[in-house]
């Protein structure tokens, strides 16, 4: 066992803080043979979760339970290889741990891997493990997916069990995993998720969410309209033919809007979940996280009410537009950004992103990213979102997609 292995950028690529050896020995799953590793926000019995923060691992005690998701995988005859490096507080989407350090990105050595689940998706990316399973409030899941060039899943909110592990914004927070390839990614989702919350109904139209794609540069949304186009007739007998959707119409606002709403509902639910422990503790944020919570403690319960109302408007509309769709948008922004890129330059990238990130985020939809573009040498996901509860159609789609793209 090696602590603080993120901190070495050794033979792991700075991915995991512990490595592991548990399960993966005797009996027949349906994930016999498969290694995992977990992010460091999962309970399991016997160790402690850092939660990407120094401060939380010391203020905690050891786990005397594992985490149910994690216990799931074992149980499927899942081998768990490393606790993995993550975004600390789980309050970023870049991958940069101003503690544990930036794991690898092996897609692109010089860019940032995205986080929160960034060590996880970074190991995956890297043949450390065949899973990664990790969680995505934000885009936390999504996002370094779409950066280290493998597919990922943001499942519906609430239906894979997330207990015993670290909460941010529990009515957005939701558990989620990575796999280099769509089958095993949709193996893991029969193990994972609940069924008894499945969506049943067909998706019989395609729709492609234009304002998502005239949200990112030209060059991504040329590199993801050229892969689909590379085999249309392939793609348009899984998918159908496309129809244009705009996805922004609530209240005159567009996804930019969006990311205001999503800010302070997440903001005021994070400051409750952690505000007491910071105020006690007085924790050593690194850069970026100590803003953040500043901005989340700051928010008043009448900026909260107002955000709220908006985001049942929207989770209201979306319903409405998924009825019977499934919709494609760009992952991220671009692809990931250079490290070292000025905090402005970063700060922007990162709320353009959160505009795409939001949509599932503030409707609790389900989201699967595809490692299908490639932009300035480096990978840029496009993700297809369902109605609540489509999980299982969006993953059977993906692998689909997968061996005509």
């Amino acid at each position: 066992m090696r602590y603080f292995a993120g901190m070495q950028n050794g033979e792991d690529g700075g991915c995991l803080m512990e490595h592991l050896d548990l399960g993966g020995t005797g009996g027949e799953g349906p994930l016999t043979g498969y290694t995992v590793v977990v992010k460091d926000s999962y309970d399991i019995e016997g160790y402690r979760s850092s939660n990407g923060s120094p401060d939380w691992r010391e203020s905690h005690p050891v786990a005397t339970e594992t985490a149910p998701a994690v216990s799931r995988l074992l149980e499927a005859g899942c081998k768990v290889v490393g606790k993995a490096v993550m975004d600390e507080m789980a309050y970023s989407l870049e991958g940069q741990n101003h503690h544990y350090g930036t794991p690898v990105n092996p897609a692109c050595p010089n860019r940032i891997p995205g986080g929160s689940s960034s060590g996880t998706a970074a190991a995956v990316a890297r043949g450390l493990a065949d899973v990664g399973l990790g969680g995505d409030t934000g885009g936390s899941v999504r996002i370094p997916a779409s950066f280290c060039g493998i597919y990922g899943i943001r499942p519906t909110h609430g239906r894979v069990d997330i207990s015993k592990s670290c909460p941010l914004a529990p009515s957005f927070d939701t558990g989620g995993w990575f796999a280099r390839d769509a089958a095993l990614l949709e193996r893991v989702g029969h193990v994972l998720l609940d069924p008894s919350t499945r969506y049943h109904a067909p998706l019989p139209r395609w729709g492609v969410g234009i304002d998502a794609f005239d949200l990112v540069p030209k060059s991504a949304s040329k590199a993801i309209y050229d892969r689909l186009s590379s085999n249309f007739e392939g793609v348009k007998a899984i998918l159908g033919s496309p129809v244009e959707v705009s996805i922004a119409s609530v209240e005159g606002l567009d996804l930019e809007g969006w990311v205001d709403v999503f800010r302070v509902c997440q903001g005021w639910e994070i400051w409750k979940t952690h505000g007491a422990w910071i105020e006690t503790k007085k924790p050593n944020f690194g850069p970026g996280i100590k803003e953040r919570f500043e901005m989340a403690s700051k928010i008043t319960e009448e900026e909260y009410i107002r955000a709220n109302n908006l985001r049942d408007k929207i989770a209201r509309h979306l319903d409405s537009l998924l009825e019977n769709t499934m919709l494609t948008i760009p992952t991220a922004y671009g692809p990931a950004p250079k490290i070292g890129l000025p905090a402005d330059e970063l700060g922007n990238f990162r709320s353009k992103t959160l505009a795409l990130t939001s949509i599932a985020g503030l409707a609790g939809l389900p989201q699967i990213t595809m490692p299908v573009a490639t932009v300035e040498s480096c990978p840029l996901g496009m993700s297809l979102v369902g109605p609540r509860g489509s999980d299982e159609h969006l993953m059977h789609v993906a692998t689909a997609l997968s061996g005509v793209l």
